[in-house]
């Protein structure tokens, strides 16, 4: 069965395979296509869960085969600096075969994503706007979320230890997409057989 689909209007094929190739910022400065779902590691960033008046965030990582998830403390500041030394510093903390690329939502919050790119050595790429089912797994994780964290709520009155320990009940929880296995379990696997 062929997984495209015509834009009845005008007869464009508008299914893209994740990304528009137009705005990367890969460590070999061309435009760049992530390939499609394989057991390699692409964690994908979800612009951040909202709190009440949009004054307060949290930013959700999810790495897209093993669903394993990282949260990010934002508080109150949502400037693209503030987001991009989070981002920085969250991502040190991973192995260097832990992050091959990094897949984001439009957003002028990711202004900065070529610093970020040379920082880590590691390509961004950018979500087709409007297009929430490239980004299914992180849409799913924020649901997932929002039992932790309901809308309207203030989010900055979590402190970044709470946030380890929702991650780590996310983590933990067996999902069927993983024949019941947990996100944990199979990241460890998946970094465990990387090396």
């Amino acid at each position: 069965m062929d997984n495209t689909r015509i834009n009845r209007h005008s007869g464009m094929n508008t299914w893209r395979a994740g990304c528009d190739e137009s705005r990367t910022s890969g460590s070999e400065g061309g435009p760049q296509r992530p390939t499609r779902r394989k057991p390699d590691m692409a964690l994908r960033l979800d612009p951040y869960i909202i709190g009440k008046d949009n004054g307060s965030a949290i930013g959700t990582l999810v790495e897209r085969v093993t669903r394993f998830t990282i949260l990010v403390h934002l508080g109150r500041t949502r400037s693209a600096e503030h987001l991009r030394d989070e981002m920085i510093d969250t991502f040190d903390q991973l192995p260097a075969h832990a992050r091959l690329s990094l897949t984001w939502d439009q957003g002028m919050e990711m202004c900065h994503h070529h610093q970020i790119s040379a920082a880590l050595t590691m390509p961004v790429y950018f979500c087709d706007p409007h297009s929430p089912w490239q980004r299914g797994t992180n849409e799913n994780t924020n649901g997932l979320l929002r039992q932790y964290f309901p809308k309207g709520t203030d989010l900055s009155v979590h402190p970044g230890t709470e946030l380890t320990r929702v991650a780590l009940e996310l983590n933990d929880r067996p999902r069927k997409i993983l024949a019941w296995d947990t996100p944990a379990a199979r990241f460890a696997t998946l970094l465990t057989d990387a090396v």
